[in-house]
């Protein structure tokens, strides 16, 4: 049984690191594709920045979508729940500057269902004036062209949505710095080869632009407002509509500002399990993408010096792989260098974080738990539950 345990474990690492080629490849293609650039023409637009308490890089990161090159009206709404949050004060000083836009904070405590920051969005929506909706989370940057490649990308024929994908990012330290790599190292590739393969349709809180009349047509944010994973449920409730949602070919910034290990813990978890909800058997054969890990467990599952030796060779390969990797990623996206020394660290964690998203339901997000309840078969959309 061992014996096997190890020739199983090495083909799973030799079939890991032909991932991590492919994936490396497809970032290459990514970059290299043609990006939107400017609309045919400029629209009105509402952006939507649901905000919960302060945050390292908070104000830069507001600011960002505040210095837009677009021609057309721009209005941007933020929201909170809570007259004494602290994003406040962000929000003050952004409208003190002289090139802001059209800016206006929405105070209100209400809450329409378990998901607290639909509940902002709800409370929110009926201050939307313009034509084009663009949602995006809190710790998003953006260049000062983000705003017209979305719009650009939303008049594409048969387009119902847009969305982004996102690169880490870390603010400071340590776990902010692993945070960074579980993106650059993890998400970008898995979307990237779940859409070569056809097997994904991603729908991110990075961004999530589309018409005024296109949410009102899916049910508004309050069809959404029991599902923690609110982005996922809007791509799905706008495919049902027949309303495709595209990626275009350019990424935003994440800003990670983990702060400790437990925190690290707590978002992986959560990332973890809600994927494993929506999408079972894709995160299933996730497995594949932790070669070092497998490489490990068949160097100490080995039956000789030579099955060891081979073991100890694919996981340096590994190791290779998944720095190519993240040096493309670094090129894609014009990133400053990596912290490759914790490449080995990177892998092992997120190869228990995967183990360990099998073994409840109970997920942590912005100080609350929440349970998962799957409902009508894997495939279902996700309720979260407060205990």
């Amino acid at each position: 049984m061992v014996f096997w345990i190890s020739i199983a474990s090495s083909i799973i690492t030799a079939a890991g690191c032909t991932y991590l080629i492919a994936a490396t490849i497809l970032v290459n293609r990514f970059a290299r594709a043609d990006a939107p650039k400017s609309p045919a023409s400029m629209p009105s637009v509402t952006i939507l920045k649901p905000l919960d308490g302060d945050e390292p890089g908070l104000l830069e990161n507001l600011a960002s979508f505040c210095d837009q090159n677009y021609a057309g009206a721009v209005q941007i709404i933020f929201g909170v729940q809570d007259s004494k949050d602290r994003a406040i004060g962000i929000v003050n000083q952004l409208r003190k500057c002289a090139s802001a836009p059209d800016i206006e904070l929405v105070i209100d405590p209400r809450q329409h269902g378990l998901n607290r920051k639909v509940s902002n969005l709800i409370n929110m929506a009926k201050h939307i004036r313009h034509e084009v909706v663009v949602l995006a989370d809190s710790d998003m940057r953006v260049d000062p062209h983000y705003l017209a490649r979305i719009v650009a990308a939303l008049e594409a024929p048969g387009v119902g949505a847009v969305s982004c994908l996102y690169y880490g990012v870390p603010a400071a330290g340590l776990w902010s710095s692993l945070f960074a790599l579980a993106i650059n190292a993890y998400f970008i590739p898995g979307v990237l080869v779940g859409l070569a393969l056809g097997l994904t349709q991603p729908c991110f809180g990075s961004t999530i632009a589309l018409r005024r009349s296109t949410l009102a047509a899916i049910g508004g944010f309050a069809a959404v407002v029991d599902n923690i994973a609110d982005d996922y449920a809007l791509g799905l409730a706008l495919r049902a509509r027949g309303r495709a949602v595209r990626i275009p070919s350019f990424a935003v910034a994440h800003t990670c500002t983990t702060g400790s290990a437990g925190e690290l813990w707590r978002q992986e978890l959560r990332w973890g399990r809600t994927i494993r909800g929506v999408d079972p058997w894709g995160y299933l054969g996730s497995a594949f993408g932790y070669p070092l890990p497998w490489a490990l467990v068949a160097a100490f599952t080995s039956g000789g010096p030579g099955a060891f030796g081979l073991a100890v060779i694919l996981a340096a390969v590994a190791i290779t792989c998944r720095v190519s990797l993240l040096r493309q990623v670094e090129r894609a996206f014009r990133l400053e260098p990596q912290a490759y020394w914790l490449v080995p660290l990177r892998d092992l964690f997120s190869f228990v974080v995967f183990l360990s998203s099998f073994l409840g339901r109970d997920v942590s997000w912005r100080g609350r738990r929440y349970r998962m309840a799957f409902e009508r078969g894997w495939a279902a959309q996700q309720r979260a539950h407060s205990p």
